[in-house]
């Protein structure tokens, strides 16, 4: 990733702007447990920024093994 991530929690908002997808893409990726790990706060979602490194890095691992 180029950009630093922030220290604070990210909002789903924040992801999607973050890896420029559309918000409705950050929902189905939580609906079928292929995007990054979340969790809630009361009812809010909300992404660690370190978990968010770790997916993307392991989507680029995949992507050159492949």
């Amino acid at each position: 990733m180029a950009r630093a991530l922030p220290e604070r929690y990210l909002t789903p908002t924040d992801l999607a702007d973050l890896l420029g997808v559309p918000l409705e893409t950050i929902y189905q990726w939580r609906r079928k447990r292929t995007g990054p790990r979340g969790f809630r706060v009361g009812v809010h979602l909300r992404y660690d920024p370190e978990d968010v490194r770790a997916w993307v890095g392991s989507l680029m691992d995949q992507e050159s093994a492949a």
